[in-house]
């Protein structure tokens, strides 16, 4: 790994030399299902107040060297995920279940620590003075507890700071519709669409209302009133949020995520009905976007739901990160479909595979694909040809067996 990855512990950070008895298995409410009773939260993180600091000279450590994700998972060290892999903190000792237990006690309130109990996974935000905001996800597995913390940059995420073209600027001059940025989980949506937003706050007078789970970046000062609702704390699902939204009177709805179906049917809803609607989705490119939000439906809804797609999509961005060539860090190669009447036309003819071969005749009017984002970042000397190879659509364009 990278020499920044095996950054040392220091000295007199707290640690176990020896094993701790096995933490006390939890009582099991058979009522609830997979329900289980934690010990109290107070007296859990109290055991141990050492472990905080720990904690956060982790974290510290990670954000020093350029780490997206830090992993707290019982029977292993801590670990930072650089670039894309996973390493252990050097020096780092094995992070035992009582350990971990009173990490995630430490940083919840009492209602979370209760959700935590009922569900057995809990989303959350988290925000440590002095160092930043993490997205979290706690949650129970065979060993005991885990945690996975998502780093936020620190900063206001911009297209620029984000290394992502400034052509996507573009897309915040539509007043209407549906605007999506997909790509698999890790590659950067969520810091897209915060960079749009941002675009958004800069050049409007307008009321922004964001949905999402957890929040993650907290916006300053701009033109726009931006109000955030985090799913779990001010509203209890998506779903129910969206429904509240169309009474809200905002001129743009952020949902962080479209995942399943009355969020996508509420989202083009409220893009028909006179709303420009920012969301994401898993997804590796505008064609199987176009699948994706279509087939959640039932068969005979189909045709119905590819109308609404067809007159409500205004442009989809697709995102993967690929290795910058210095290995310091990765970089965004994107995939921009702008919704014309031709492709309008495809949607409604359920004809997505045809996509594609659009992109590259749209190109004037600033469609691009996949591998003329990676051809140009390869020219650029900014990604390897190797690295391109890995990811691209068509291999021969970079010297590959297709």
């Amino acid at each position: 790994m990278p020499a920044p990855l095996v950054a040392q512990i220091p000295a007199d950070a707290p640690t176990r030399t020896s094993a701790p008895p096995p933490a006390p298995a939890p009582k099991k409410n058979e009522a609830a299902g997979h329900s289980v009773t934690l010990p109290n939260r107070a007296q859990t993180a109290r055991l141990a107040l050492g472990d905080k600091p720990l904690l956060a000279r982790a974290l510290a450590f990670s954000m020093k060297h350029g780490a997206s994700d830090v992993h707290v998972h019982c029977g292993v060290p801590i670990m930072a995920r650089i670039h894309g892999r996973l390493f252990p903190m050097k020096g780092g000792k094995v992070v035992h279940a009582k350990d971990a237990m009173r990490m995630v006690a430490q940083i919840l309130t009492d209602e979370q620590w209760e959700v935590l109990g009922t569900n057995g996974q809990l989303d959350f935000a988290y925000a440590l003075d002095g160092l930043g905001r993490f997205r979290v996800n706690a949650f129970r597995q065979l060993r005991g507890m885990d945690i996975v913390f998502r780093i936020i940059p620190p900063g206001t995420p911009t297209l620029a700071r984000l290394n992502l073209p400034a052509s996507l600027e573009q897309l915040t001059e539509h007043r209407t519709g549906l605007v999506l940025c997909t790509g698999p989980a890790g590659c950067g949506k969520s810091a897209t669409m915060s960079a749009l937003i941002n675009a958004l706050h800069a050049s409007r007078a307008e009321h922004i209302l964001t949905v999402e789970n957890p929040i993650e970046n907290v916006f300053g000062k701009g033109r726009c009133m931006i109000n955030q609702r985090e799913v779990g704390m001010h509203t209890t699902s998506f779903s129910r949020a969206l429904r509240a939204a169309l009474r809200e009177d905002p001129d743009v709805i952020v949902i962080t995520e479209l995942r399943d179906r009355e969020t996508i049917q509420l989202a083009l809803t409220a893009a028909e009905t006179g709303h420009l609607v920012l969301g994401t989705l898993h997804t590796g490119s505008a064609a199987s976007t176009i699948s994706r939000l279509v087939n959640t439906f039932p068969a005979e809804e189909q045709g119905h739901i590819r109308t609404m797609v067809s007159d409500s999509l205004r442009a989809v961005v697709s995102q993967v990160l690929v290795p910058k060539a210095d290995g310091k860090g990765r970089i965004p190669a994107i995939e921009l479909l702008i919704v014309t009447n031709a492709v309008s036309n495809l949607i409604r003819d359920d004809k997505p595979h045809q996509l594609p071969s659009l992109m590259v005749t749209g190109r004037s009017l600033g469609m691009v694909t996949l591998d003329d984002s990676l051809e140009r970042l390869v020219s650029e000397g900014e990604i390897s040809n190797e690295d391109a190879l890995k990811v691209c659509t068509q291999k021969d364009r970079f010297g590959g067996k297709g």
